[in-house]
């Protein structure tokens, strides 16, 4: 059959109208419309590159499309992968709150009946938290970008090449530098870098000292950097700004179950001049990027127009503000990401010993494994567990079920098996986590 052929089978758009009359009480017209000139266009395209006739049904497209416009795209999902901070499952998992319902005091000061700050809502709590002023916007890559040109635009940072990283989604410090208007000043080798590099680079057009943990990887062997307390000695001494990216954000001490991350309020008590690091990492809270300091370097990055075009919205605030409060009253098991990580690997047996035996049908055993914190957090340092791992003649159709499910449940595949890693499942998700495996293993 000839293309012209297998164009005058399409039907027309009126027909198609015809043909989905019983969708008219739950779409606007206009909006069934549109999605079957989607549909047409898309056979045309498929006639036209394979010659073939269409075999879709357009009805049956068009009514998927439209009930897919009336559902939440952004939908909750089960992580049953281990990796605690899961990037494209949104990082950090939210505590729970109730958002505001209706108006709010966003900026009211409700005491003095006037306009307030937006985050005033938050500052008392990060102050509390860190020792000095802070404030927050709307990512970490937002909060380097400003401190950058605040305190270095139109001057020199000085960095080191081992600290020039690439974070993650083509997110670089040389091009977020280059962007702010901070020029940057490359000192040491990328192993080692010692602070007679920093000392020598220091010239007149130095704005800022710029030290970058490398949060997602670990450089070994005859590697060296300066320790802080030489990099705030010679800032002191130059009377130059030492500004540290610090990423992950971690408030709590993890070392009790075996995991080592630098603390902002550690740096910030060994006299780093600012600091910076991120909401939805090891904090356990909200995509946002928190800056905290010397009260007059905050009060100028505040002062920065580019800090209104960054700042954080309301429900954002909200969910921050819940986290550090839980944070300062040290109420651990209220932050998710915290609560997984201190589980133990006995009473993560435990429970996935419980729920293997309810998975009749399946072949499903429990085996040592490892829990990653992720995120771009803590390389290298992993945590052990228990996995529960099920063979079948077919696992990624097993996978791909689970996916499908509702709520969609996010495994791994190892060794030709389907692994779980109740570490990173609620307890209240293990149900539907049951549901959904034996929904899909049949």
């Amino acid at each position: 059959m000839s293309d012209p052929d297998q164009f005058r089978l399409l039907p027309s758009v009126d027909e198609l109208l015809g043909r989905l009359a019983h969708l008219a009480e739950r779409f606007p017209r206009l909006v069934i419309v549109g999605e079957i000139r989607r549909a047409l266009e898309e056979a045309r395209a498929a006639i036209r590159a394979r010659g073939i006739p269409a075999s879709m049904t357009l009805e049956q497209t068009v009514e998927r499309r439209l009930t897919g416009l009336a559902s939440a795209s952004l939908r909750r999902v089960i992580n049953a992968t281990g990796v605690v901070l899961h990037t494209n499952l949104g990082r950090a998992p939210l505590p729970a709150f109730e958002p505001v319902f209706g108006y709010s005091n966003l900026e009211y000061d409700l005491a003095a009946g006037a306009r307030g700050k937006r985050d005033a809502h938050i500052s008392g709590l990060l102050e509390r938290l860190l020792g000095k002023p802070a404030i927050a916007v709307n990512n970490n890559a937002a909060a380097v970008f400003l401190a950058l040109r605040e305190l270095a635009g139109g001057g020199e940072a000085i960095a080191s090449r081992g600290e020039l990283i690439e974070i993650g989604d083509g997110f670089r410090i040389p091009e977020i530098m280059a962007h702010s208007g901070a020029e940057l000043r490359e000192v040491g080798a990328t192993n080692r870098t010692r602070i007679e590099d920093y000392r020598a680079a220091i010239g007149e057009r130095t704005r800022l000292l710029l030290r970058v943990h490398p949060s997602n990887f670990r450089m070994v062997g005859f590697t060296a950097r300066p320790a802080l307390e030489e990099l705030v000695a010679l800032g002191k001494e130059t009377g130059i700004p030492v500004y540290e990216d610090l990423g992950s954000g971690c408030i709590a001490n993890l070392e009790a179950w075996g995991l080592d991350e630098p603390a902002p309020a550690a740096s910030l008590r060994a006299g780093v001049n600012l600091v910076s690091f991120s909401g939805d990492k090891l904090l356990g809270g909200p995509q946002a990027g928190l800056l905290a300091g010397d009260p007059a370097l905050v009060a100028r990055l505040r002062a920065n127009p580019v800090y209104r075009a960054l700042r954080l919205d309301k429900l954002i605030l909200q969910a921050l503000e819940t986290t550090l409060r839980s944070l300062l009253l040290e109420r651990w098991d209220e932050v998710p990401a915290l609560r997984m990580i201190r589980q133990t690997a006995a009473e993560i047996r435990a429970r996935a010993e419980r729920l293997a035996g309810q998975l009749q049908g399946l072949r499903a055993e429990i085996v040592a494994g490892e829990s990653v914190i992720g995120g771009g957090a803590m390389p290298g340092q992993n945590l052990p567990t228990w996995l529960i791992a099920i063979s079948c003649g077919d696992v990624v159709a097993l996978e791909r079920g689970l996916r499908s499910a509702n709520p969609p449940v996010i495994a791994r595949i190892e060794q030709d098996r389907l692994v779980l890693d109740l570490r990173t499942v609620f307890p209240e998700e293990e149900s539907e986590l049951i549901a959904a495996l034996l929904a899909a293993g049949a």
